[in-house]
């Protein structure tokens, strides 16, 4: 017995119908057919051997190594003979195309090999025919006499009847019937094509121009008449291989095509719906297979659920999948079926492929990751190909999870662009053969599909519809409990200063507090602050991360880069202390502004010559009264600069944007104008709508509206400062002489804050060593 490599198999219900082996030794292989009845938990057990008569016969026993076997199955598949059906579907298999699943397997099979022998064996046989039939003079070349023993022996002497150019290269010179004695002697005649009594001699020439120079000049020497001079005949021959060579293009084409269509057919019997089983000259190239990356138990993949924190209800949800995957008795049992997929959403950066990454470490399951935009080629029809191959990759590996991320690429609404020139068609078409995967005749509960996108408001409302997408799993940016869950974890990877590092409460005292001075941070956002911790302090040459590397990174992230080297003028850095420190002063003294942490005048990433840092609450719902004060505060740079020195700047053109943008938001959504009333007319940002959703004169009134708001901010934060002159004055000279002050600096100059913080997490991180007056101070504040 000799043990063989089984190559593929096929499988027609539960029959075994076709198994293809190699031997090792003579790089033979067989197919075989068989109709054994095998179940599913049997197919992984076949053991194929092959046995080899001393006639050069050969057979193959399949043998049953599982355990689950019945006595039935023990039998081997010889001893049942098969049928005359049977015969004839063996007899054709073996004619069988073989598969191909990329260029370099078809260079490596034999039918490559077979390919070549036969191209070498027709070059062969041309080159042949060629040098055999090209000229019936070939074969008498060592015959061919020199044009000077021509001239003496023959064209001197009177005996040349007339000549034949061929091919303008070879004369062949037909004498009179009384030279014959004479060539015979010299054993230069050769067979004649033209006449087949007078003897023919040749030689070559090698233009023919000067042949002719040299001919004139020898008749004339001759002193030859005009009219007795010797015919010249010019005659083009053409060989067989000539003949054939313009057909050789024409039938490569042909053959080619034929091979195409033989590969894009595929066998009789066997192939699955939709796929061809691998048989077109798409699959042969490895054009239309899919791009999915495997992930298994063997994979390492070193992301586990432990790492991925922020974002606990979604780590549930997913992590419900794969339990289901790994043990389905325990829901099966109660009647419950596994969602047939889940849409990750949110904005970049908050977790959704690191969860997908996670269920790859965890699920236990062949996890088969791809991309949206890989379905995506220049030809036509590739993209759904693509989908079919990963599905039914995944169905073959069932259990498994399938995760797309980006599904946006291909699952945007239908139809939508059809009023700007029509929609793209080959787009549809992925995305009509994904709805059919996802929910169709070979639709398996055993595959989940999961998604990830960051604009879920565009995908197509059928691709979101239950029995596709069940759950719709959205992951916001954490609060702060969620940021300091998710700094712990990449705090434990980094070298701290051992004073955060003594105990368990100074760690977690530390991540609330980086937790605190990073509102609206996403878990990329802080992960990208602790590596730049960590290159600050590599970059000072500091033995461990500590808490100013952490407070630099956070201003690298939020502000960008410091460029010290972009000098301002005196001027210029006046102006931009008078300004920051309007901004300063009126949060300071106003109730609902959030709280100032730092305030500084060194230039910072585009075009920024100065930023303060304030710490908004994680809050969800704002009141008229905030919108209002934090549009007093954004206008505190501009009327700074107005109450201290002749003219202003360009330097509040973003304050501008800012303030225009909350009190549009104000007048036209959320209801807080009484002209205008409680109506919304927000513009959806995915739709192209040329015209408003208003009259103009609704139009009027809303620009109205918006102006008074932005005036009445202006005139109430003049009132403001006016009254804070003076404290303007200390915090600009502060600026001017340290470049950056600290919330600390802020107390020492105007005195503590006359409000009490809302933000809970901001006096237990930040603030828990700041005491607070029992009364308000003297100076006046807006409430």
């Amino acid at each position: 017995m000799l043990k063989l490599l089984v190559r593929d198999w096929s499988f027609s219900g539960p029959s075994l119908t076709r198994i293809s082996v190699t031997v090792p030794r003579f790089g033979t292989r067989y197919h075989h057919i068989i109709t054994r009845q095998i179940t599913y938990p049997q197919r992984s057990h076949i053991g194929v051997n092959f046995r080899r008569s001393l006639h050069g016969s050969s057979a193959l026993n399949f043998k049953n190594t599982s355990r689950t076997m019945n006595s039935t199955n023990k039998r081997s598949s010889n001893s049942n003979p098969p049928n005359k059906d049977q015969k004839s579907t063996q007899k054709d298999d073996k004619h069988e195309p073989q598969d191909f699943k990329s260029l370099s397997d078809f260079f490596k099979s034999p039918e490559f090999l077979k390919t070549l022998y036969l191209t070498a064996g027709f070059a062969l046989l041309f080159t042949l025919l060629n040098t055999s039939t090209s000229d019936p003079n070939a074969r008498d070349f060592n015959k061919i006499l020199t044009f000077q023993d021509f001239t003496t022996k023959y064209l001197e002497k009177g005996l040349v009847k007339k000549m034949h150019v061929v091919n303008k290269y070879l004369v062949q010179a037909e004498l009179l019937p009384q030279a014959s004695s004479l060539v015979n002697n010299d054993r230069q005649a050769i067979l004649s094509q033209f006449s087949s009594s007078s003897p023919i001699v040749s030689f070559t020439i090698g233009s023919v121009d000067i042949f002719e120079e040299q001919m004139d000049d020898i008749q004339n020497r001759l002193n030859i008449a005009p009219e007795d001079r010797i015919p010249i005949n010019y005659v083009d021959k053409a060989s067989t291989f000539q003949y054939v060579l313009p057909f050789i293009p024409t039938a490569l084409l042909l053959g080619g095509l034929y091979f195409v269509s033989k590969r894009m057919m595929g066998p009789a019997t066997g192939t699955k719906s939709g796929s061809n089983n691998g048989n077109s000259i798409s699959n042969m190239f490895g054009v239309s297979k899919s791009k999915a990356k495997l992930f298994n138990k063997e994979t390492d993949v070193k992301i586990q659920f432990k790492d991925v924190a922020g974002c606990q209800e979604a780590k549930q949800e997913i992590m419900e999948f794969v339990h289901f995957l790994k043990s389905p008795d325990k829901y099966t049992a109660l009647g419950a079926k596994i969602p047939r997929g889940a849409i990750l959403s949110g904005p970049p950066g908050t977790g959704k492929t690191l969860l997908a990454k996670a269920t790859a470490g965890e699920a236990g399951v062949p996890f088969l990751s791809v991309s949206g935009s890989e379905f995506v080629e220049m030809f036509v029809g590739v993209g759904a190909s693509r989908v079919r191959d990963l599905f039914e990759q995944a169905r073959q590996m069932a259990p498994s999870i399938i995760f797309v991320d980006e599904i946006d690429a291909i699952g945007k609404e239908r139809g939508k662009n059809g009023a700007l020139g029509g929609a793209n068609d080959e787009r549809e078409a992925t995305l009509n053969q994904l709805l059919v995967e996802m929910d169709g005749f070979t639709t398996t509960d055993q595959v989940v599909v999961l998604a990830g996108t960051n604009r879920p408001d565009v995908l197509d409302s059928a691709l979101m519809r239950p029995g596709r997408f069940d759950r719709h799993i959205q992951i916001d940016a954490p609060d702060i409990t969620g940021r300091k869950e998710i700094y712990l974890v990449h705090l434990a990877k980094l070298h701290l200063d051992p004073v955060f590092t003594k105990t368990k409460k100074d760690g977690d005292m530390l991540a609330g507090k980086l937790a605190t001075l990073t509102p609206g941070f996403t878990g990329a956002d802080i992960a990208n602050a602790c590596n730049e911790a960590a290159l600050i302090a590599a970059r000072y040459k500091d033995p461990y991360v500590g808490l100013s590397h952490f407070e630099q990174a956070i201003e690298r992230v939020i502000a960008g880069l410091e460029k010290k080297s972009r000098i301002l003028s005196k001027e210029e850095k006046k102006t931009v202390a008078y300004h920051e420190a309007g901004h300063a002063v009126c949060g300071w003294f106003l109730k609902y502004a959030d709280p100032l942490l730092k305030v500084s005048i060194i230039p910072r990433g585009q075009g920024a010559l100065g930023y303060a840092q304030y710490l908004p609450a994680d809050q969800y719902l704002i009141s008229e009264e905030q919108f209002k004060h934090r549009m007093i505060m954004a206008l505190g740079g501009r009327v700074s600069e107005e109450l201290h020195f002749p003219s202003v700047t360009s330097g509040a053109h973003d304050d501008f944007r800012k303030v225009t943008q909350m009190a549009r938001a104000m007048v036209t959504s959320l209801g807080m104008s009484k002209e205008v009333g409680y109506l919304s007319y927000t513009q959806d940002d995915s739709s192209f709508k040329v015209n408003k959703p208003f009259s103009e004169r609704t139009a009027r009134k809303i620009d109205q509206e918006v102006k008074k708001l932005v005036d009445e901010a202006h005139q109430k934060c003049r009132e403001l400062l006016s009254e804070h002159l003076e404290k303007v004055d200390k915090v600009a000279k502060e600026l001017l002489k340290k470049e950056a002050i600290a919330r600390e600096d802020m107390i020492r100059l105007l005195g503590p804050r006359p409000f009490a913080e809302r933000n809970e997490a901001f006096e237990k991180y930040l603030d828990h060593k700041d005491t607070r007056p029992a009364s308000p101070p003297s100076s006046p504040a807006i409430n």
